[in-house]
């Protein structure tokens, strides 16, 4: 079933009728393609999500506040208990306002009247 699969997509590209049919690459001069794989998805109907930092953030809060949970002198687990739950929040307010502000514009017009489910 997989050499037939591979048989067929090899030989459903045009291209790859220039290079040997061992070859797994094209050549260099081989015209690549341009896809906008956004489009693509929005054809099929699947979302995609933009690309965000804040979740490195969220990861980065979570990295001290577990560095709190170990057995430092109490100043110290207290100033990374505090730092990283600042840190956290900061990624958790970035990520659900400025992110969600920006996908989701609240200057959209009104469903007048229209019923979504």
């Amino acid at each position: 079933m997989a050499s037939s699969a591979f048989k067929a997509w090899r030989g459903d590209d045009a291209r790859r009728l220039e290079v040997s049919r061992f070859d797994l690459a094209l050549r260099a001069d081989a015209a690549e393609p341009v896809v906008d794989y956004e489009a693509r998805a929005h054809e099929l109907g699947i979302h995609l999500f933009p690309s965000s930092n804040w979740p490195i953030v969220i990861c980065v809060g979570m990295l001290f506040l577990g560095l709190a949970a170990i057995p430092f002198p109490g100043a110290a687990r207290i100033g990374l208990a505090v730092v990283g739950g600042f840190i956290f929040l900061a990624g958790v307010v970035g990520w659900v306002l400025v992110e969600d502000v920006r996908m989701y514009p609240g200057d959209t017009p009104a469903a007048h009247g229209e019923v979504h489910h």
